[in-house]
């Protein structure tokens, strides 16, 4: 099963300083058919004006994955931690117990990100924040896994969640595959062009929910910037 949802389906809202898309359930969009896909809770498409972001608030229970598509994002909260996280980079907040964080696009240019909540495996436990850079070559004709919680996936950030987010690009024609395992939820959104999932077309930006599908044959319609969670 691949449930294509197109970008123009998205809820969301416009503040002005940001213009916020939401492929689930998420602050005063509610859609009942769209809550959640297996422990992926939230992903959130957001176009951040420059000199705005968000103001200090806190989290809970919650494995946060920033994805930074366009400009960057720098980040703060009441552990000490501070960093920038740029284009293509990624950076994972563990909330745990609790954190305190604000968020800020402090460049020159509009910033876009993906946002991405997953509930992680247990609750509570010491809150976290880490993020490095992603080089594109690195994951040119495959994906890569950018944040896991599965042993031996190399340098990919730490999640404490039984689930990975994977980047990829492929160049316009080329093709990769993924194994989605028995019983697993996969959801796949072009950052940027277009795919066939299957030979099932996937827009930019659109979201494609994923299902008992096994071996995922993706094959590029244009140059394509893919993000793929795989969860419980």
């Amino acid at each position: 099963m691949i449930d294509v949802r197109p970008f123009s389906s998205l809820g969301g809202a416009n503040h002005g300083w940001l213009d916020a898309k939401h492929h689930f359930s998420f602050a005063e969009y509610h859609d009942p058919a769209r809550m959640h896909w297996g422990a992926l809770r939230v992903w959130n498409d957001d176009t951040i004006a420059p000199q705005t972001g968000f103001p200090p608030h806190p989290h809970a229970d919650m494995e946060i994955i920033t994805y930074v598509r366009e400009g960057a994002i720098t980040h703060q909260d009441n552990l000490g931690n501070k960093g920038r996280t740029e284009a293509g980079d990624v950076q994972v907040m563990s909330a745990g117990s609790g954190i305190r964080h604000a968020e800020y696009n402090l460049e020159r240019e509009t910033t876009r990100i993906f946002q991405i909540w997953i509930v992680p495996s247990e609750r509570g436990g010491a809150p976290a924040w880490g993020s490095r850079p992603f080089p594109k070559s690195d994951r040119a004709g495959g994906f890569v896994p950018l944040a896991s919680g599965h042993d031996g996936d190399g340098d990919a950030l730490r999640i404490r969640t039984d689930a990975r987010v994977l980047g990829a690009t492929l160049g316009a024609g080329e093709s990769t595959t993924y194994t989605l395992g028995a019983g697993r939820y996969g959801y796949l959104v072009p950052a940027r062009g277009s795919v066939e999932i299957n030979g099932v077309r996937i827009g930019e930006r659109d979201g494609a929910a994923i299902r008992d599908e096994g071996e995922l044959r993706i094959r590029a319609i244009e140059d394509a910037e893919l993000v793929l969670v795989d969860s419980v």
